[in-house]
């Protein structure tokens, strides 16, 4: 069994600049063709609004003003999240 990548992404939503930083795990194995992508905690104020596998198809909603968007987007890590590919 593989083990999971643990890590940190900074969520911002475009809209009205609400961000926060969701918890997140997959396989961390490269070999995998499903990553088994998961939401471990989102941060206040957003929501989930198409869970997924694949993080590229992940989407998120803000709280704040209803915008949704992928969770694979350009963004910033936390320092020392960054997964590794």
């Amino acid at each position: 069994m593989a083990a999971r990548d643990r890590y940190s992404r900074k969520l911002e939503c475009s809209q009205c600049g609400n961000t926060g930083f969701a918890e997140v795990s997959e396989i961390d194995d490269k070999r995998a063709e499903n990553r088994d992508f998961r939401m471990d905690e989102l941060p206040r104020g957003f929501f989930t609004e198409f869970a997924s596998n694949d993080p590229r198809k992940y989407m998120i909603r803000c709280g704040e003003c209803g915008h949704k968007f992928r969770f694979e987007q350009k963004t910033a890590y936390a320092p020392g999240g960054e997964p590794r590919r």
